[in-house]
């Protein structure tokens, strides 16, 4: 498994230098464009953003991230169930430390982990995932993330995300430089009489449309085949494929879409609120069909090992697999059974949503007729009346 890991990684480095070599190329080709004589000072000045941008990202830590999806961290007492399973499946992983857990208030089901390493990761649950999944489905999303942070898939997709985020700042820069300067520049490119300046303008002006595309491109085919080494490894940490199979389809089938999704988050979902839309084309999905994950998990033939989910890949695809030839030398691991039970998606909500109410300190009381009041946790006021039966009760 860890050879499967290391040539992951080979090939993330491979993915990165080309994402820095279309970096490069379009700092030098808008600083050629601004003038001849400044290609290589465009080329350090784009270097000096990166820079900038992924001390930022690394400074913040997961914090940053998290807080860009609106997560607010939470504590054991918030979320017993939820901390005992992230602990169950840090201890099938092998995984360092425990991840911190944050939560999304939003009715989307979906789950990520961020992290550049095993002790500073972070793992967020929407509301919406707490309250449709049953333990063993929320096993098997928890399972999933913590196979990217063990991958280092995080660190991966922290590296791309903040190159493309640079490429995109300076095309953008370029963009609007172009608007305010394109008069004088013309003016003066002509007085020199650089006939030149014309087929660099135009070579720069297809860097600036071309580049952040090509870096896209990249960045959403980082994510494809990892989610599916993420998906074989929480079968086997799980050692139950049809949990995480009836998630995604639960995830898949929750989707709303909204124009405020964060397009450098949503190749970090497990399943991406734009794909689960159809917003692009395949070429441009940061994910694998959502439906082919969930046929290979079910392919697996009552085996939980990463050779049967290798030997179901490759039944459905043909070709090299997913993990090579280090699948065949993986031990057999039959599925176990399912958990007795699932919590209904109504008390799933009242579950998801009371977390975040504890975890801003408001008190709960339960009426007789069975409604259950919150309080603000600075409530000193008249007693509070019940809008059902009309009982009063003291803060």
């Amino acid at each position: 498994m860890f050879a499967v890991i290391r040539a992951n990684q080979r090939k993330s480095i491979v993915l990165i230098v080309l994402m820095g070599l279309v970096l490069a190329l379009m700092g030098y080709g808008v600083g050629t464009a601004l003038d001849p004589s400044l290609g290589l000072p465009g080329l350090a000045g784009a270097g000096v953003i990166w820079l900038i941008l992924l001390m930022v990202s690394f400074a913040g830590g997961e914090g940053l991230l998290m807080a860009q999806a609106g997560g607010r961290e939470i504590e054991r007492a918030d979320a017993p169930q939820l901390f005992n399973l992230v602990e169950e499946m840090q201890i099938a992983s092998g995984l360092a430390a425990t991840p911190k857990i944050y939560l999304i208030d939003t009715p989307t089901p979906n789950a990520f982990a961020v992290g550049r390493n095993e002790r500073r990761a972070a793992l967020g649950f929407t509301t919406g995932l707490i309250a449709r999944l049953n333990r063993d489905e929320l096993q098997g999303v928890v399972a999933h993330e913590i196979a990217h942070i063990k991958n280092r898939d995080t660190l991966f997709m922290t590296l791309a995300g903040t190159t493309m985020g640079t490429i995109i700042v300076i095309a953008d820069m370029f963009a609007r430089g172009l608007r305010f300067s394109a008069g004088s520049s013309s003016r003066r490119r002509s007085d020199k009489g650089d006939s030149g300046a014309a087929v660099i303008m135009l070579i720069a002006l297809v860097l600036a449309v071309v580049a952040p595309l090509l870096a896209q491109l990249l960045y959403f085919a980082c994510s494809r085949r990892r989610e599916y080494l993420a998906d074989a490894c929480a079968a086997q940490y799980t050692r139950y494929p049809e949990g995480l199979a009836s998630a995604l389809e639960k995830i898949a089938g929750g989707q709303r879409f909204s124009e405020e999704v964060n397009r450098v988050l949503a190749p970090m979902y497990i399943v991406s609120p734009l794909a689960a839309h159809a917003r692009g084309s395949r070429l441009m999905s940061t994910h694998p069909p959502t439906a082919d994950r969930i046929r290979v998990l079910r392919a697996m033939g009552g085996g939980a090992s990463l050779r049967a989910y290798e030997e179901a890949y490759k039944k459905l695809h043909g070709g090299s697999g997913v993990m090579g030839a280090m699948a065949a030398a993986a031990p057999d691991q039959p599925a176990r059974e399912a958990s007795a039970g699932a919590t209904p998606v109504a008390a799933g909500w009242r579950t998801a949503r009371g977390v975040l109410h504890e975890a801003d300190g408001e008190r709960a009381v339960d009426c007789s007729c069975g409604l259950r009041l919150r309080i603000p946790p600075d409530w000193r006021g008249a007693p509070i009346r019940c809008p059902r039966c009309g009982r009063e009760h003291r803060a």
